[in-house]
């Protein structure tokens, strides 16, 4: 698998394709790798943003014994079921965001770890507060509700997330769902949603 070739299925055509490799032990105990697996690209909006659910787990802690991990996360990802959210887990996804591209507004029940790879994002929040986020910079978004929008008219921008389920945020005593705005239907719904 080259490093610079793009995956198949993959939007942007200037950015890398992704090659996944996992370690494991073999049979001796000795550290090994197992086959590098590559990027597994599902587009949305029309093109503009494109997800690669790089790994799952669904437990925690989360028992790397016996291909366990393993074999639940190959589960979860051929069930086509998964979320944005992994119920009592975490999902690992890179996202590729189109030139000029905004996302819906959306929320979700998790804690999310955000790091940008490539290009600039700007972070919206849906009281209208703004920030960019440069190559480099990270997020942590708290169950709030909120876009992205690639503010490069001919660049594409890539995304890493973790996003880990999390206990409903309350406001005002009153728990937040997760909203996932135009997609709906297209993004299936995390079962922690309700």
């Amino acid at each position: 698998m080259s490093e610079n070739r793009p995956n198949e299925g993959q939007l942007a055509p200037d950015l890398p394709g992704v090659n996944i490799n996992i370690t494991d032990h073999d049979e001796f105990g000795n550290e090994a790798f197992l086959p590098a697996r590559p990027g597994n690209w599902q587009a949305y909006d029309n093109n503009s943003m494109a997800f690669s659910v790089l790994y799952t787990t669904s437990e925690f802690p989360v028992s790397l014994n016996d291909g366990h991990d393993l074999a639940k996360h190959d589960q979860i990802t051929a069930s086509k079921k998964l979320g944005l959210v992994n119920p009592g887990g975490t999902v690992w996804r890179i996202v590729d965001f189109a030139p000029g591209f905004e996302s819906m507004m959306h929320r979700t029940r998790s804690l999310d770890f955000g790091i940008v790879i490539e290009g600039t994002i700007e972070l919206i929040l849906a009281s209208g507060e703004k920030r960019f986020l440069h190559r480099g910079d990270v997020s942590v978004q708290r169950g709030t509700n909120h876009a992205w929008r690639n503010p490069d008219l001919t660049r594409w921008c890539r995304m890493a997330y973790v996003l880990q389920d999390a206990q409903p945020v309350l406001v005002n005593g009153e728990p937040l769902k997760e909203d996932l705005g135009h997609s709906t239907g297209d993004i299936p719904a995390s079962e922690c949603a309700n």
